[in-house]
Order: structure tokens, then sequence, then C-alpha cells
């Protein structure tokens, strides 16, 4: 995930000291693309919601934005999700440039920290909330992925968990929260949460192997739902509810999850 685990980077992990070391390739390579996808997936999600809010203005509409525009954006960044997924793996295979990290770690800022955190205002603004607060929520969860990136970049790699929610899954957590609806303070008190999470030091699993396959099914199987969601289809807003609920049962007890193997571990060792 986040940032880019290159074959070049494990490859100076693995260096004996006082070997020379190469100059780092500064080449786009093909991971590398899919990480500058991702970052442009973030800018069309935040351009989808400027042009669907202007629209909606426009109009004179009141009330929240169409279920097209909704499902647009939140298709956009689950698209993002699955590109950052990819880039590690293309780059673990095919080998990555020096510049990896650093394009992934900028990529992410937009896609799971500014394109959610706008999102979230937006949704205030539309429910008649112009205030402060969820401004200060949204503000929250871009400081928190600035944080919990720069402090990724200080840890050695190879680790087999994250330290704090992973960039991507606080950026869907945030979109499940405006996709249920809930009160304003209700939603500003989860964002805040989940804010929280991510430069908490909970610890989550990294989707390595079969895992990232799974990961990457169930973002594909998200894109599908807004999909029908927005169309209007039939039982789509039920199934939105489950998928809501989910996320969020999903994020908040893995770290406990995770605590209770080791403990268990501990305990039979």
């Amino acid at each position: 995930m986040t940032p880019t685990e290159s074959a070049e980077g494990v490859a100076a992990a693995e260096r004996p000291a006082g070997a020379v070391e190469a100059a780092p390739l500064l080449r786009l390579g093909v991971a590398d693309y899919l990480t500058l996808g991702n970052a442009l997936c973030g800018f069309l999600a935040v351009w989808a919601l400027v042009v669907a809010q202007t629209a909606h203005a426009a109009a004179g509409a009141a009330g929240p934005l169409p279920r097209t525009a909704m499902a647009t954006v939140v298709g956009l960044m689950m698209v993002a999700a699955a590109l950052d997924v990819l880039d590690g793996r293309v780059a673990r295979k095919l080998g990555g440039s020096g510049m990896g990290a650093e394009l992934d770690n900028l990529a992410d800022v937009i896609s799971f920290g500014f394109a959610p955190a706008f999102f979230f205002v937006v949704w205030a603004m539309q429910a008649g909330d112009a205030g402060l607060l969820p401004v200060a929520a949204g503000g929250a969860v871009l400081l928190a992925v600035i944080v919990r990136l720069a402090r990724f970049s200080c840890q050695a790699p190879g680790a087999d968990y994250f330290t704090g929610l992973p960039c991507p899954f606080g950026a869907m957590a945030v979109v499940t929260v405006v996709l249920l609806d809930p009160p304003l303070l209700a939603g500003v008190a989860a964002v805040l949460l989940i804010s929280w999470l991510m430069v908490s030091r909970m610890e989550y699993p990294k989707p390595r192997g079969r895992k990232a396959y799974a990961v990457l099914g169930v973002l594909g199987f998200g894109v599908a739902l807004m999909a029908a969601w927005g169309m209007g289809l039939p039982a789509g807003q039920s199934l939105i509810y489950l998928m809501s609920a989910l996320v969020l049962g999903f994020i908040v007890t893995i770290p406990f999850y995770v605590l209770a193997t080791r403990r268990s571990a501990s305990a039979r060792g």
C-alpha cells in the first residue's frame, strides 16, 4: 500500500554496510504510472464534486446532490484505492523508480486526504450547515493523512502491519459516513474518530498475497454497487447501507482482532 514498497527499496535495506549506493532511478516505471492514475482519480473526484455542486446550486435545488454525482465521486475514489493497491504489487514484481515512494505519498494526499475531506464538507453544506464544525472535521481528515504518511515514511519497510488506519481505508470510511447521511453531529464525531484511527497506534494487517486480491475484489464490487445505486436500481440503497456498515465494522473491529490473535499466540508460546 502506501508508500510503494519497490524492489529497489527492499534491495537498499539489504545492502551491506559500506557498500556504494547506486544512483536512484529517476525515470517513471509502470508502477509510477499507476500511482499517477491514483492522483488523477482523486483530482477527478474533486472536479466531479465541484461540477455537481455548481449545477445543483444553479438549478436552485435543495437537499443532497443527485445520486449519479455522488456515485461518480465515490467510484473514482474507489478506483484510486485499487490503483494504490496495484502499484505496490507491480513495483515488487517489475521494480520501481527512486521516485516511487514520494509519488505515492503525494498521490495519497490528494485521493485519500483532500478528496474525502472536501466530500464531507460539501455533504455538510448540502445538509444546510456551512459552519466551521464540518470544516474542522474535514481538516482533521486531511491533516491525519499527512501525518500518517510522514510517519509511515520514517518506519522501516517489511512489517506485516500498518500502524494506524491506512489512508485508503480511512478515505472509504469517510465516504461511508457521507453515504449513510447521519445527523451532522454524529457525522462529525464519526469523521473525527476516523481521523484519530489514522494517526493512532492501532495495527491493521497489510493486504499481501491473497488478501490484496480480496481487497481489489471488494473495491471492484464497490464500484459496481455505486454504479447500480447511481442508476437507481432496486435494492441499491439497502446494499449501500449494508456495505457501509460492513466497512465501518471492519475498521473498528480489526485492530481488536489483531490484538487478540497476538495475545493468543503469546499464550501458546
